[in-house]
Order: C-alpha cells, then sequence, then structure tokens
C-alpha cells in the first residue's frame, strides 16, 4: 500500500507540460475495440485507468503496447468474453465497454462499475439508450446483460433527462455500427465528446455535432482505423497545476493547454485576483498577492468542471472574506472537507454547500484521499502546509493525474510514494 509524504511549505518555480486527458483517454481505450485494425493513440497519460484499461482488453485478446507516450491497441484477434467482474469493476469508465461491445458483438455482459464514490450516478440513461437502439437489458443483480436482435441494433431519436457525460459517450459507441441514424439530444458538451467523435470520424464513423446539443450519427458497417490519434490535453491536470502555481508558485509555467477548455475557471481564478499571461497552448501564472473570496457553482460544460471545485478549494483558503462551492453535478462530493479540517482549514459543509473561511495556517497532518479530485485537493493543501503530510489511498490520486510525483519534484516540492505493507 503507498501513501504520499509532502514535507510542505516550500514556494514552487519553473514549468510543469500536461498530459492527456484522463476522461477522453477511459473513453478512446475501450472505444478501440470497435476497429479492425489496430489503433495507435498518442499523449496518453502515465495514469493507474490506462493499465487497468489495458488488463480488461488482455481478458478479450486485445494485445496492448504502452511505451512512453504511445499507446498501441491490436483488436484483430479480439474474442467475445464476458466482463463480471475483476478490473471492471476498478474503475467508473470500464462502462464504456457496454457500448463498445455492444457496436462491435451485438452482445456485452458487464460488472456494474467502481470508481469514485462521489454520490449516486446511475446508468439508467445508458441503458434507456440502449434499449432505444433496440437492445434488450437484464440487470442480473448488478450483471448488466445487453443484446441486441438479431436485425442488429437500429438507429433513433434519444432525449437525455440531463446531459450526461457517460451516457452521451456510450450512445455514441453503440450508435457508430447501428443501421440508420440517430440523433442524441441533450448530449453532453464537453471537449471529451468531441475528441472521442474525431478519433471515430477518423476510423470511418459519420458523427456530426459534438460539442453541441444535437449530435446526429449516420451508422457505418464497420471501422477501421488508419492513422495515429493524439488525445486533447487535460483539463483537470491544467486547472490542478494552476490552482497550485496561485496558491504557493514563484512563478510557474503551465504548458500543453488548450485554453479555451478552461475559460470558466480562469475567468474564477481572475476574480480572486490570480495574474496570469494566457498564451496560445500555455499560461504562465506570476506569484500572487492578497487574493478576494469568491462564490464558486460548478455545472456541465462550458460552465466550471466539478472536478475541479476540489483541487480550487486549498486556493481558496489562502483567500480573505468566506467562500461558498455549490456543486449542482455532485452535491455530495464533500469528502474532502473534514480532511482539510484536520490540517487546520476552516471549512465546513452546509445543506451540501462547502462554506470557506481564510485558512493561512495550515499544518500537515494524515489523510485519506478518498477519490481523485479530492486526493488532488489533499495533495495541493500539503504542499502548502507547514510540516509533513501523509495522504493514503494515493492510487485514488495516481488513477488521475499524469507521473505526478516526478512533475511536482520538477517544481521544487519535496515530495515522495512511500511502499508500506
Amino acid at each position: 500500500m503507498e501513501k504520499m509524504l509532502i514535507h510542505g511549505g516550500k514556494r514552487l518555480a519553473g514549468e510543469v507540460v500536461i498530459g492527456g486527458a484522463k476522461n477522453s483517454t477511459v473513453a478512446l481505450i475501450p472505444a478501440a475495440i470497435l476497429s479492425r485494425t489496430p489503433v495507435v493513440l498518442d499523449g496518453v497519460p502515465h495514469i493507474q485507468d490506462v493499465y487497468n484499461l489495458m488488463s480488461i482488453l488482455g481478458e478479450m485478446n486485445v494485445k496492448s503496447d504502452f511505451t512512453g507516450n504511445i499507446l498501441k491497441i491490436d483488436p484483430t484477434a479480439i474474442v467475445k468474453t464476458d466482463l463480471p467482474d475483476g478490473k471492471i469493476k476498478s474503475l467508473r469508465a470500464s462502462y464504456y465497454f457496454m457500448g463498445a461491445m455492444l457496436g462491435r458483438f451485438g452482445h456485452a455482459v458487464i460488472g456494474m462499475p467502481g470508481g469514485d464514490d462521489i454520490g449516486p450516478r446511475p446508468i439508467d440513461q445508458h441503458v434507456n439508450g440502449f434499449e432505444a437502439l433496440g437492445a434488450h437489458v437484464i440487470d442480473h443483480n448488478g450483471l448488466i446483460e445487453i443484446n441486441a436482435p438479431k436485425e442488429g441494433l437500429h438507429g433513433a431519436r434519444i432525449f437525455l433527462d440531463m446531459a450526461s457525460v457517460g451516457a452521451t459517450i456510450n450512445i455514441i459507441l453503440a450508435a457508430v455500427t447501428a443501421k440508420g441514424q440517430t440523433v442524441i439530444e441533450n448530449a453532453a458538451k464537453e471537449p471529451e465528446i468531441i475528441d472521442l467523435a474525431t478519433y471515430l470520424n477518423n476510423m470511418g464513423a459519420t458523427i456530426r455535432g459534438a460539442g453541441t446539443e444535437t449530435i446526429r450519427i449516420s451508422g457505418v458497417e464497420q471501422l477501421a482505423a488508419h492513422n495515429a490519434h493524439t488525445i486533447i490535453p487535460d483539463r483537470i491536470e491544467a486547472g490542478t497545476y494552476l490552482s497550485l502555481a496561485a496558491a504557493m508558485g514563484e512563478g510557474i509555467m503551465v504548458r500543453n493547454v488548450i485554453t479555451e477548455h478552461l475559460d470558466a475557471f480562469l475567468a474564477k481564478l481572475e476574480e480572486m485576483g490570480v495574474t496570469m499571461e494566457v498564451g496560445e497552448d500555455s499560461i504562465f501564472v506570476y506569484p500572487s498577492g492578497e487574493l478576494k473570496m469568491v462564490q464558486v457553482k460548478t455545472n456541465t460544460y462550458p460552465g466550471l468542471a466539478t472536478d475541479l471545485q476540489q483541487p480550487l478549494t486549498p486556493l481558496m483558503l489562502t483567500a480573505h472574506g468566506e467562500g461558498r462551492i455549490i456543486d449542482t453535478i455532485y452535491p455530495k462530493r464533500t469528502r474532502h472537507v473534514p480532511e482539510l479540517v484536520k490540517m487546520g482549514a476552516d471549512i465546513h459543509v452546509e445543506n451540501d454547500q462547502i462554506i470557506i473561511h481564510h485558512s493561512p495556517d495550515l499544518h500537515g497532518a494524515d489523510v485519506v484521499a478518498e477519490e481523485i479530485r479530492g486526493g488532488a485537493c489533499l495533495m495541493v493543501a500539503g504542499l502548502m502546509a507547514s510540516g509533513d503530510t501523509v495522504i493514503s489511498k494515493v492510487d485514488n490520486i495516481l488513477r488521475g493525474y499524469d507521473r505526478v510525483v516526478m512533475k511536482l519534484k520538477a517544481l521544487g516540492a519535496d515530495v515522495e510514494l512511500l511502499d508500506l505493507p
């Protein structure tokens, strides 16, 4: 069992290069099985979720090789396999194998996925989408069996009750090889949806409208990859380092950023008084002076991402006044709050809202990273705090942040992983 040990209180400087987007990567890897030819992904982040997905591919006789930032996936000898448990339960994004296997084989048996405990995340919209395409879905006490009719899936008009990223992606994966046209209304608009559509279109799919609320898919018989696909930069990783840079940086350059993906987050930093120089694909954060507290409300894209409310919290602790975070996506995403209190933060939860007051004297403590972004929050707080912070369940951080220890050390942080029994 690994823990992260942080000797905090050191000012940081230098530059950090953002890796490929986790939320794209975990969809693109399952989508690779739709291809009848080998797939090459460039810019793949070194995160635990990638290795877990590669292991799942192996269970289907799909070979994969991860060297540098290049992931090669060869699905040409794929075997239709049920995935009831094991690695499939280790991460939430494993549910994308539902849509991918349904699109490839017309059949899927998937154990209900795991992932972070951040409140209810039902898959009813995924199921409704599959059924609209003609599939029959049976829930065997958490084991989901999906079967297409003998004549195959057919196009349909599908309206999502909420703009779910997961449901939008899963329906796309199933619909690209369905007969006729599928229209997804109230679709999620996140950049990762556009990245997936670009990837599939380069394999021969016909997807239009990705990034808008209406996506149109004209089904094709099969897909085949011919060119490498470069994954978009991770906007959540970028936002985490921007928060860190504003909190305790002596000048930090964040490179490989699509700044438009961070418009809502950058606006909030500017409102706080953070001074930045925004370039074409980089952002330089100057040392911060006195910052002003803000009110934060998360929303679906292009609003401020729920995944960024926790990494922003330590920076808010440095600001003067009373701040408030309202997470409209996952209101129960508050498990980092009692851990911050252990470190001396003046923060509490009231009616599903996080209330924050100026907390200039954080100190090290033993804390637990219950999920990816909460872990990132504690990591930033530990770097800000005086003394030593030990973060347990650090595998949650490693699931979402590319080579995080190496990158922090390059900025001058004193941080290490401890391999403990």
